[in-house]
């Protein structure tokens, strides 16, 4: 979707009278659509998922693109304490259950957020992997409202022309190999033939953290 596009659309949103917000994770590859959106003159509320066990450099970064950008950054974290979130013997659920800890991380309080907010934009592109590749521009999401997917037909080349042309910075980590940047203990540097996926959850059969898979009808 062209920027005209996706500005015309929010503006029909706002017309009808809908609420709407959109995430991001502060990722290189997550700046065109953050950048889209600064050059609109719609105030637009940007959730960050803060799961307590980011790299250090994307909190930094983050902040850094919220004042370049002029971003009003809302904070959003689970209502469990990150101590609590152990199994029974213990052990931090990263470690040990990985899905129900990005379920309290970021599943429950993105689905709390559906209920206040009609819209939901989101910044997945079809070629990050199959399950966002069966994905529509307008999909239901539960509560009643709408995921918005402005950037589902952009690829990987189209990100880097665009940055390229508005010189967008990007990530540090970067340059020191990593491609698909998440929490921490669940990132690895690309190595090898791995997909751009595959450098979350290594090791793991798990491709994605719940937001693209129980937040969609």
């Amino acid at each position: 979707m062209e920027f005209e596009a996706f500005q015309d659309q929010l503006k029909r949103y706002q017309d009808e009278g809908k609420t709407f917000f959109t995430t991001s994770s502060f990722q290189t590859h997550s700046l065109v659509m953050l950048h889209m959106i600064s050059r609109m003159d719609i105030e637009v509320p940007v959730v960050f998922i803060n799961t307590g066990y980011h790299f250090p450099e994307t909190v930094a970064f983050k902040d850094q693109i919220a004042k370049e950008f002029g971003l009003n950054i809302i904070d959003l974290k689970s209502s469990m304490p990150r101590y609590m979130q152990r199994n029974p013997e213990g052990k931090l659920l990263f470690t040990s259950d990985p899905d129900h800890c990005c379920y309290l991380n970021k599943t429950q309080p993105v689905d709390s957020l559906l209920l206040k907010y009609d819209v939901w934009i989101n910044g997945i592109r079809g070629d990050q992997s199959a399950v966002r590749k069966a994905m529509q521009v307008e999909q239901p999401a539960p509560h009643n409202s709408v995921r918005f997917h402005p950037m589902l037909d952009w690829n990987s080349k189209m990100i880097f022309d665009y940055r390229k042309e508005y010189k967008l910075p990007k990530h540090p980590l970067d340059d020191k190999g990593y491609v698909s940047i998440g929490c921490e203990p669940c990132t690895r540097r690309i190595s090898g033939n791995m997909s751009e996926r595959e450098a979350r959850w290594f090791g793991l059969n798990k491709v994605e953290c719940g937001l693209h898979t129980d937040l969609v009808k």
